[in-house]
């Protein structure tokens, strides 16, 4: 109890070194920040699924673009994406203070190639071609 009062009093000295360390309630706790912002694979086939994962600090809320899921502040969090195409997405996160933190991010999908007898077939479409055996 001691202690408690010494702090409030302390507190209560115009530009006592004591403010520095004891916020108001309901103060932010500091600027936004983006702790991590990473997909679990940097490239993925077409069909695939990946892990986006993301942390913020201090952040009064949070968006990713192009949107993915319901995204909400977190320290550690991951969401399942499942892209068609190569895809360049983006995390915004707010501050109490209005302050924005923002990184971006891309992950690769790859198209998989054509298979020999696909590609035979095709030839054998055309007209005037044979198709081929070897590529």
């Amino acid at each position: 109890m001691v202690l408690l009062a010494a702090v409030w009093g302390v507190s209560t000295v115009p530009d006592s070194p004591m403010h520095s360390w004891i916020p108001p309630v309901g103060a932010p706790r500091g600027p936004v920040r983006i702790l991590r912002f990473y997909a679990t694979t940097g490239s993925i086939a077409l069909g695939g699924k990946a892990q986006l994962c993301y942390g913020v600090e201090n952040a009064k809320s949070v968006r990713i673009f192009p949107p993915v899921a319901t995204v909400l502040p977190a320290a550690n969090r991951c969401l399942e994406i499942v892209p068609d195409h190569t895809t360049h997405y983006t995390i915004l996160a707010e501050g109490f203070d209005g302050s924005i933190a923002m990184r971006p991010l891309t992950l690769v999908v790859e198209t998989a190639p054509a298979s020999p007898r696909e590609r035979t077939n095709l030839a054998a479409l055309l007209p005037g071609h044979k198709p081929l055996d070897r590529f």
